[in-house]
């Protein structure tokens, strides 16, 4: 029997599972394909990482190890849900979560003094981030809006705030000392293993990393210098409150895992720099770690005496009134841009806030201009192209723009940031240096104390895959590929002399490629959106992720929406089912008021190529039948406005759920290709139809109460699957129908 892998997630993915899967696993049973899960939510990976301290009912495999071998293999067929990329505040939680339900992980040691907190702290850092993405990850990234997505953002175009030619948002970097200013870069000739080491001014030589390399693996080294990012902090602050806009950091804390913290971190004591002046010592003593936002420090507050408490609130209340106003995540909830670093990421914040007339929300609940820090000059010049472009000719007309897909580097693990443990803050003065076996030095820099080092590398055999997909996107829709890569920067060099080289081994007749710097290419993009053209943006790791939420969010109104395609190397098929943003502020909503409002597009769509891949794969013709009606019937739900509504009391993820089940049901029976499978599925499109009024009326009538779940980040599955399935008709016609 083929099958199909359908991953366990985390927060309203996780939740809508609980509700479709059984839809899925009844209508695949047709083609004699069985759907199986693995679950790779966050709490689930805790779990695994610690057999030994559970009792053995507690236990459970390595699901993302195990998915990890089987994209190696051809037949590996893998729908993947948003999952939570977690920062320790998330982490905390979860294991917090874990602990109460009888679960005897440890506590996520901040400060690891002894060899015992070390190897727990190494464990639980393989886990936070984004540690899932690049196992599954063994082919590049094919994401666009599907036609039946773009047609609909025409016919009923979401809103775009208008911008005004006085706008005073733009984007704030460094352009120097960053990462990008810093970077050198190298192609290796052979298969070696280079090591990292730190020499420090006192003579002091350690071995940080051994890595083995392959040949043709390009390996960059760079590093931020914190000197320079503190003086361009405190600069931006005073610019911001001189010209009266809002102060907002854009970073990605969850993908940079080991980075973007750290400079969270300074961000925080920049603009809160009285309040660790006067009282640094005794925050520092109660374990403040700024690197987990204000909200560390205002909730590790709480363990100091009352008349303690106050005076360093006072502080802090006094630097909100000197400082410029900050960008607000929760006005309501007094939860500012510096609260919590995985509230503000950047592929998401930013392109919110350019839908949004460039403006973000003060703590009035009023939307005001704004300065979008985003520190590392690396890519935040192609929001500054976005925004100048709005300025100068207006938003965008999502009814007639053009669409900007992408072909993202991604494979094997590809890497261009500080998602991983090459990524150093540098406790001592002196030299970080790449070194081969015979001690010649690949890549060196000088560093200062509190400076963030970090390597990166991409192995050729992804480049030329990468290279090779864009050619064959560009076939495929006739659409102009650009290369975003500058030559000016050391990393994209290295890339444009490869990808002169495999675009060589390319039937390119009849395409139109460019390479172009991401300033350039944004710039050319928009041209083309304006003009109602399509533009294939072919982009490394960090873009892809950028990318792949700035355009869709401009063009149809949310990520989550967009098709996204792996292909793997080998020959087996992942398919992503969109972005996960929002997913925190539905699961809040389900909890108060039982109403989900996260919308399970993504998963229909990945569904659908799912199927459709299992059908060429295995010659299985019941499976592309199975795909077809699928999208058939996706291209009517949105037709006839039938995803989850915002409000209570209205039609939820349950209810999109039965309309996508009923008229797939209904697609199968008036297809024509398999007189069998028409005549199978007749009865069940008859009783969907027949029971839709009763199916809606329980479906309705369960909300507009809170609901408990047992847990956040590691919810009951049995409350959790009695929640997601109310209503008994429902699950009854599904649950009888059989093959």
């Amino acid at each position: 029997m083929s099958k199909i892998i359908y991953t366990h997630t985390d927060e309203a993915p996780a939740l809508a599972t609980y509700s479709f899967l059984p839809v899925i696993q009844a209508f695949a049973k047709a083609a004699g394909i069985s759907v199986e899960t693995r679950d790779i939510s966050l709490a689930g990976r805790v779990i695994a990482a610690f057999p030994e301290l559970l009792d053995d009912d507690q236990r459970v495999s390595d699901a993302l190890a195990e998915l990890g071998e089987m994209t190696l293999l051809p037949d590996a067929n893998i729908i993947k849900l948003p999952n939570i990329s977690a920062s320790i505040p998330q982490l905390q939680a979860t294991i917090g979560e874990l602990q109460s339900a009888g679960f005897a992980v440890p506590d996520y040691p901040t400060e690891a003094s002894t060899e015992k907190e070390q190897e727990i702290q190494a464990r639980y850092d393989r886990i936070k981030g984004s540690a899932v993405n690049p196992v599954l990850r063994e082919g590049n990234s094919d994401r666009r809006a599907p036609k039946a997505v773009k047609a609909f953002a025409q016919k009923f175009p979401h809103s775009m705030g208008a911008w005004s030619p006085e706008s005073k948002t733009h984007v704030a970097s460094m352009g120097a000392n960053d990462f990008r200013s810093n970077e050198i870069s190298t192609t290796v000739d052979s298969d070696t293993t280079v090591h990292i080491e730190h020499l420090s001014e006192s003579g002091e030589r350690i071995t940080l990393k051994e890595v083995a390399l392959s040949a043709g693996e390009v390996v960059d080294a760079t590093f931020m210098s914190v000197r320079h990012l503190q003086a361009f902090l405190k600069e931006q602050i005073e610019d911001s409150k001189d010209q009266d806009v809002l102060f907002s950091l854009h970073l990605k804390a969850t993908m940079m895992k080991v980075s973007d913290p750290i400079i969270f971190g300074h961000c925080v004591r920049a603009y809160f720099s009285t309040v660790f002046e006067r009282h640094g010592e005794q925050l520092e003593a109660v374990g403040v770690n700024v690197n987990n936002g204000l909200g560390d420090l205002i909730e590790t507050l709480e363990s100091l005496p009352a008349d303690e408490r106050v005076i360093i609130e006072a502080s802090i209340l006094e630097a909100y009134a000197n400082g410029p106003a900050l960008a607000m995540v929760d006005s309501d909830r007094g939860i500012t841009n510096l609260h919590v670093p995985s509230d503000i990421i950047v592929d998401a914040s930013m392109p919110a806030m350019l839908r949004s007339s460039g403006q973000m929300w003060n703590a009035d609940g009023e939307m005001q201009d704004t300065k979008a820090v985003i520190p590392d000059s690396s890519y935040a010049g192609i929001y500054q192209a976005v925004i100048d472009d709005c300025i100068a000719h207006g938003a965008y007309d999502p009814t007639t723009m053009g669409s900007v897909p992408n072909v993202g580097l991604m494979a094997q693990k590809a890497e261009e940031y500080g998602s991983h443990d090459r990524t150093y803050e540098v406790e001592q003065p002196g030299t970080v240096s790449v070194v081969t076996p015979n001690g010649d030095v690949l890549l060196q820099h000088q560093v200062e104390v509190g400076d963030v080092w970090r390597m990166c590398t991409v192995k050729d055999a992804a480049i030329r895959d990468w290279v090779k997909l864009a050619v064959a996107r560009g076939h495929a829709t006739g659409a102009t590929v650009v290369f975003w890569l500058d030559a000016q920067r050391s990393h994209d060099a290295q890339l444009i002399e490869k990808v002169n080289i495999y675009l060589a081994e390319q039937d390119t007749d009849g395409l139109t490629i460019e390479i172009l710097s991401p300033v350039e290419a944004t710039k050319l993009s928009l041209q083309r959106i304006r003009a109602g053209e399509d533009t294939i943006s072919v982009t490394g790791n960090v873009l892809r992720d950028y990318n792949t939420d700035l355009f869709p969010i401009l063009e149809v109104g949310t990520s989550a929406k967009m098709l996204s395609i792996v292909p793997l190397m080998n020959g087996g098929g992942l398919f992503e089912t969109g972005a996960g943003g929002s997913a925190p502020k539905h699961v809040q909503q389900f909890e108060a008021e039982n109403h989900l409002r996260w919308d399970s597009l993504g998963e229909f769509l990945a569904l659908a190529v799912s199927f459709e891949h299992l059908a060429q794969a295995t010659s299985n013709p019941t499976a592309n039948i199975l795909g077809t009606a699928l999208d058939v019937a996706t291209g009517r739900l949105l037709d006839e406005g039938k995803s989850p509504s915002r409000k209570v009391n209205e039609l939820d993820n349950r209810g999109s759920h039965f309309y996508i089940a009923m008229w797939w049901a209904q697609a199968m029976t008036e297809q024509t290709d398999d007189h069998n499978l028409a005549v199978l599925f007749a009865p069940l499109a008859e009783a969907l139809n027949a029971a839709e009024e009763t199916i809606l009326q329980e479906l309705i009538e369960c909300q507009g109460k809170p609901m408990d779940i047992g847990g956040y980040y590691f919810p009951n599955p049995a409350l959790a699957a009695e929640a997601m399935r109310p209503s008994p008709t429902f699950n009854q016609i599904i649950d009888e129908f059989t093959v």
